[in-house]
């Protein structure tokens, strides 16, 4: 019996997969979560052997749930479903060792194939969403660009950032210029949310 939680703030999905999960005679969704907090809770408290994990939810993404699975509940395999996901998600999803990635607009028969196959441990991943990922190419950013850009993507003012980075507040102007015109952004923000979308944050 492969054991199950299921991660999703969306009650009405998470409780559509749990009933269609429970017709299969080999599943069981044994605990059930609409935040990351209580995904992380409750993988403590029932050692899963699937996470399937929503990729945006209160607290923890479903990235960040997996990322810290891998420490604390190292035998749980975790996979992501989303509803809309760009290319940078799926790369940061397989940074964190996630297994699957899937779009939520996958039938009940298929999910449950996916599961057995992130529980033996295959990997599946929707092919559009590996097309996507492909698409994006390597980062035009250096490093430190790329770092720059990560603090600005949350709004930081210029000064914060460069006491973040102890760097000159001209100097970070000048990395965060440098980096929306490599990206074809007309500011910082625009250039933060691109370079995330495409996976190079």
């Amino acid at each position: 019996m492969i054991r199950i939680l299921l991660a999703d703030d969306e009650h009405l999905i998470r409780g559509a997969f749990a009933a269609l999960l429970a017709l299969e005679d080999d599943l069981a969704v044994v605990a059930e979560a609409a935040s990351g907090d209580e995904a992380l809770a409750m993988a403590r408290a029932h050692c899963p052997d699937v996470a399937v994990l929503d990729l945006q939810m209160p607290g923890p993404d479903g990235v960040a749930v997996a990322a810290q699975l891998r420490t604390t509940v190292p035998e749980c395999t975790a996979m992501i479903v989303t509803s809309h996901a760009g290319a940078g998600a799926l790369k940061r999803a397989l940074t964190a060792g996630v297994r699957g990635f899937v779009p939520k607009t996958v039938s009940a028969q298929q999910l449950a194939e996916i599961i057995r196959t992130v529980h033996e441990g295959g990997r599946y991943v929707d092919p559009e969403l590996a097309a996507d990922a492909i698409a994006a190419g390597e980062s035009p950013l250096t490093s430190r660009e790329a770092e720059l850009l990560a603090l600005a993507a949350d709004g930081a003012p210029v000064a914060e950032i460069a006491a973040q980075a102890a760097l000159s507040p001209g100097t970070v102007r000048n990395y965060l210029s440098a980096a929306a015109a490599k990206l074809g952004a007309e500011n910082r923000h625009v250039a933060a949310r691109v370079a995330r979308e495409r996976g190079w944050l």
